[in-house]
């Protein structure tokens, strides 16, 4: 994990270029009347977070030597430095992926990412012991992080914890478009946690419980085919429940998704 620091002319070498040997750092510079640095600072701020590196901060106002030298026109401006050299940067404003993308090419590692990707390797490997100690710490370090609330959402609706699963995800927002339909997904995936425990009444009941389980459980491939069959049998099915959880599995996948481009040509066939 990094940090973010305020830097001025005076000890830009030290906590700048020195520092770079150390660790990469983030030269953010700025000034207080930019409306652009002000939607800019929170995402650096998050990335310092993340990251193992170095946010630094510099008002271009009140430090015009630091800022003529790195020839500063227009702000924000984003310079990285590694090994007391610019490697990358950027000017004005970067959606969030976009800068994760390019502190990926700079070789910038993401201490979340890691540890994001352990937890799933504990998954997959059935350690969920570890998997929940590793979790549960970082919902302590970073309890605001929307990407950790739906990773343990998913792991605590798995292990049959269907409450605290709703409440990590409860707080996400419609304008928060990165999170909000993956959220929505899982609180779909909670009702049909619910539904799959619920006494079958005839051999649909039986064929949604058995694809409720299997995408509870991220068996996604296998699930899509069985709503699929429901859906031909029954569009108004539980008030087309199928339908439903076979777009919540595709919020969860993602428009590029193989799964999801397929099945959702095979559902608009079966519904038109």
């Amino acid at each position: 994990m990094g940090y973010t620091i305020e830097v001025q002319d005076h000890n830009f070498e030290q906590e700048v270029l020195e520092k770079s040997y150390q660790k990469p750092v983030i030269v953010d510079f700025f000034a207080t009347w930019c409306g652009p640095c002000h939607m800019l600072s929170p995402i650096l701020e998050k990335i310092a977070s993340e990251y193992d590196c170095v946010v630094a901060k510099l008002n271009t106002e009140e430090n015009p030597y630091i800022s003529q030298a790195f020839k500063v026109e227009a702000i924000p401006d984003v310079k990285i430095i590694a090994e007391g050299r610019i490697i990358d940067g950027f000017v004005g404003v970067l959606p969030e992926p976009e800068i994760r993308q390019l502190l990926a090419k700079c070789g910038i590692k993401s201490d979340l990412e890691d540890s994001l990707n352990q937890i799933q390797q504990q998954i997959t490997a059935g350690d969920a012991a570890t998997a929940s100690e590793m979790l549960a710490s970082l919902l302590s370090t970073y309890p605001d992080n929307r990407r950790v609330a739906l990773t343990a959402a998913k792991f605590y609706l798995a292990a049959d914890q269907m409450t605290k699963a709703d409440d990590l995800i409860s707080s996400i927002q419609a304008d928060e478009r990165e999170f909000y339909a993956e959220a929505q997904a899982v609180k779909a995936l909670i009702k049909l946690k619910l539904e799959s425990s619920l006494p079958a009444e005839n051999d649909l009941d039986k064929a949604f419980a058995k694809a409720a389980s299997l995408t509870v459980a991220g068996n996604y491939g296998e699930a899509l085919p069985l709503f699929l069959d429901i859906i031909m049998e029954d569009k108004k099915y539980k008030d087309e429940a199928p339908r439903k959880a076979m777009i919540s599995i595709f919020n969860l996948l993602g428009d590029t998704h193989p799964l999801t481009k397929e099945y959702r040509r095979k559902l608009t066939t079966a519904l038109y």
